[in-house]
């Protein structure tokens, strides 16, 4: 007889699937004459201070709640951990100190989510307060409280300067030299679904989490340091998400505090955050200070440019470190830069952490960039596209910087966009109140480097044929509604020439699946779809083999198509697909085959040159059009026109969608989100007051898709979920300008602001933005030669 009072473990590793007639006696189910525990609930206490040390924390009014089935505090799981090796700086529970409201100090499980909540409301904690530091120019302000101790210059997590070639001279050579301050707001991602994770601890030492997460592999890394288990004892299983963004790029708390909890009690725990638990685990857009100078000639070449960015971290590091190298590494990818100096400092303050949102570190910068070119056109008496497109960086050579550009359909984007918004027709001419704005940007397709540096492959696939004909594909990528499981099915079709729904795709599961580093940096079509087509093309191989000696023929002489092999030309001749695969596996054994994919080399040895190179970049252009009551400053985005240079369309109904999701976080960004605090709390933790544009707000998108068929992707593919968002910001106040004449150097962009703006402008100062930045005492620079200095040729060829 089964003792109804004793836990139960679970068999395997999936979830308990229990059919309606099952059991239940007790917290275990009965089922198939399996015994199962139920699941557990977690919820987490929370700090109410953005700083302070923790004096106590009492459990005891939690611990006598009746379904409470475990609690657990910092000092049992206080290994410190984060995604980058050099900001390991997070406990999944605060230890000893807080660092941001809303931070989880307590955790508890229990029979039921409310059950969870409630107990969680009875820890009492008690904070001994320390100053809070809520903005850039407090945490770089002398004497400021410290947040962490481990940076030895008080706030500033990461300080960067970089000079390439000498900007003095640059700017000596200069017709025309240009400065402005702007600032970025920080926004938080808003996928619809909230982050969740279950954990089961089986009795023979196996943790498996499930979780909402883009990145199983550094969950695996994290999980396996905390709670200190063989790797080989941890299965992460990554869902599909529904929605990412960038959001679920690091390891979180909840992760680790449900296989802990799991640990404890033997049982399944599952955590789902609320809605502002998700503004509190955040990771999204850098809030950014930034100033450009810039030299140019008559024509608008640009001699010299020195940018500075200014970014606000929150609390902890995340990906911090390669965010403020992304704030300078980009600008030169787009338009050529004779010289280009950089400098960045990324600080902590008592916010929750910004990490990585839809184009990580480059769109702040890009919005700048591109408002100052339009001014910079305005000074110089020039058509602000004319002036851009005379000086796009060319196909095949390298940066100032050192990023190597293949191919770039810029020209045509300029071009297809121009044309079909009437630009030329139109601008200069439109009623007053109505304007059009345009800008350009670049980004690259997935990283050049892996967050831990090794020689190792950044994506691995493995291929199977079964007997009837089928292929599975497995691969450590994560689908998270960019449509990437998809993708690795084509892929794989067009190279075994069989029908993609004969392809099963099996992702994300780090104990089925091969390595795959992550969704994040536009990287699954480019890395993981080169892989695929080297295990599919070593299958393919050994197809042909078999086949050629049936239809009496050449390897080199045959293609595979519509789930056939046969001689090309020659239909005739031909066996299919099934057939050459059971002959195959007679001669051959088992089919199966492994592909992975490493990038090319980097041509930037520099200290810092990790972030920025890639493979190959995408090139976006985009013009926006608005309405404004010049009475109000009310306004209406009435259209905006968008191409984008993905390399070859995979699948043209993904990009586009793509590349209109793009828009519309863009557009967010430019005119209404903003993730903002007062007296150190996160002042509209909703999604009834955090905005973001609806149906009602999406303005027509006319996306057009430039294709390049760039060498480096599979079939000549590139990124389109992310670059696509960068010129919106610059692009629509830009449009607000031609409409206006107010300057504003600043997003998001409200009516209220833009009534602002027309008021500062009947006062003769057209312009809303920052007034200045800090003073930094920056180091002394990297200074590193310019590649044609070295080759005597600014093309220089790969």
């Amino acid at each position: 007889m089964r003792d109804p009072g004793r836990t139960y473990q679970t068999i395997g590793n999936r979830l308990p699937k229990v059919d309606a007639m099952a059991k239940v006696t007790g917290e275990t189910l009965f089922a198939d004459d399996i015994e199962l525990p139920r699941m557990l609930y977690a919820k987490c206490a929370r700090s109410t201070e953005p700083h302070a040390r923790i004096v106590s924390i009492d459990t005891s009014r939690a611990e006598a709640h009746p379904d409470v089935r475990a609690i657990l505090v910092g000092s049992e799981i206080p290994t410190r951990y984060g995604i980058l090796p050099v900001s390991q700086d997070e406990e999944a529970l605060a230890v000893d100190r807080v660092r941001h409201a809303g931070e989880a100090v307590a955790a508890v499980a229990a029979t039921s989510e409310e059950a969870a909540e409630e107990a969680a409301g009875l820890i009492r904690i008690e904070y001994d307060p320390l100053p809070a530091v809520m903005s850039i120019e407090e945490a770089l302000a002398p004497g400021a409280a410290r947040i962490h101790e481990y940076v030895p210059d008080g706030n500033v997590h990461k300080m960067v300067s970089l000079e390439f070639g000498s900007v003095e001279e640059g700017f000596a050579e200069a017709d025309h030299v240009r400065e402005d301050v702007f600032f970025y707001e920080g926004s938080t991602h808003l996928p619809i679904e909230q982050h969740a994770a279950v954990a089961s601890w089986r009795l023979d030492g196996k943790l498996t989490l499930w979780s909402s997460t883009q990145t199983p592999h550094y969950v695996h890394r994290a999980l396996a340091k905390v709670l200190g288990l063989p790797p080989s004892r941890i299965r992460v299983i990554a869902m599909p998400n529904g929605g990412g963004f960038g959001g679920k790029s690091d390891p979180f708390g909840h992760e680790i505090v449900v296989a802990k909890l799991a640990m404890k009690t033997g049982r399944p725990v599952k955590m789902t955050l609320t809605r502002e638990e998700v503004f509190y685990a955040h990771r999204g857009r850098h809030p950014v200070l930034m100033w450009v100078k810039t030299g140019f000639k008559r024509d608008g070449a640009i001699t010299a440019m020195h940018f500075r960015t200014f970014l606000d971290g929150g609390a902890y590091g995340s990906y911090g470190v390669a965010s403020t190298y992304y704030t300078g590494a980009l600008q030169t990818v787009t338009y050529k830069i004779d010289h280009y100096k950089f400098e960045g400092v990324r600080v902590f303050t008592n916010k929750p952490p910004c990490g990585p949102k839809r184009g990580h570190g480059t769109p702040q910068p890009r919005f700048a960039l591109e408002a100052h070119l339009d001014k910079a056109a305005e000074d110089l008496g020039l058509d602000p596209v004319e002036m851009r497109k005379r000086h796009l960086v060319d196909e095949n050579s390298i940066t100032a910087n050192y990023m190597r550009v293949t191919t770039s359909g810029l020209a045509r984007c300029i071009d297809a966009v121009v044309r079909a918004s009437g630009w030329i027709e139109r601008r200069g001419k439109l009623p007053p109140g109505k304007g059009l704005g345009f800008a350009a940007s670049s980004y690259l397709s997935g990283a050049g480097l892996p967050i831990y540096w090794n020689r190792m492959p950044h994506s691995g696939v493995q291929l199977k044929i079964d007997r009837g004909g089928g292929v599975a594909v497995f691969c450590g990528s994560t689908d998270i509604g960019q449509g990437s499981d998809s993708v690795l099915a084509y892929v794989v079709a067009e190279v075994l020439g069989i029908d993609y729904r004969d392809v099963q795709v099996f992702t994300a599961d780090t104990d089925m699946t091969p390595v795959d580093l992550g969704s994040y940096s536009s990287r699954v079509t480019l890395m993981t779809g080169n892989a695929a087509i080297e295990a599919a093309t070593k299958l393919r191989d050994q197809l042909f083999e078999v086949a050629a000696e049936a239809l009496q023929a050449s390897p080199k002489d045959l293609e595979a198509r519509s789930g056939r092999i046969e001689v090309a030309g020659r239909p005739d001749r031909s066996i299919s697909f099934i057939e050459a695969a059971n002959e195959a596996e007679a001669r051959f054994g088992t089919l199966g085959a492994v592909g992975s994919y490493r990038p090319p080399e980097s041509a930037a040895k520099y200290k810092g040159g990790g972030v920025g190179p890639s493979p190959c970049y995408s090139f976006t252009a985009c013009v926006v059009e608005v309405t404004v009551d010049l009475a109000t400053g009310w306004y209406v985005v009435d259209k905006v026109w968008i191409a984008h240079d993905c390399g070859t369309a995979v699948n043209p109904l993904l990009v586009e969608g793509q590349v209109e999701g793009s828009v519309y976080m863009g557009l967010g960004e430019a005119t209404m989100e903003a993730q903002v605090f007062r007296k150190g709390v996160h002042e509209i933790p909703s999604m009834l007051d955090y905005k973001s544009p609806t149906t009602k707000e999406m303005p027509p998108v006319e996306t057009i898709l430039v294709e390049t068929e760039d060498p480096e992707g599979p079939f000549g593919a590139k990124e389109a979920g992310q670059g696509p968002l960068l010129p919106v910001p610059p692009a629509f106040v830009n449009a607000l300008h031609d409409a206006t004449g107010v300057r504003f150097d600043q997003v998001p962009v409200g009516p209220d602001l833009v009534r602002k703006g027309l008021e500062e402008k009947a006062k003769g100062r057209p312009r809303i933005g920052p007034k200045g930045v800090p003073d930094v005492a920056w180091k002394e620079p990297t200074r590193i030669a310019l590649p044609w200095a070295k080759t005597g040729d600014t093309t220089v060829r790969r």
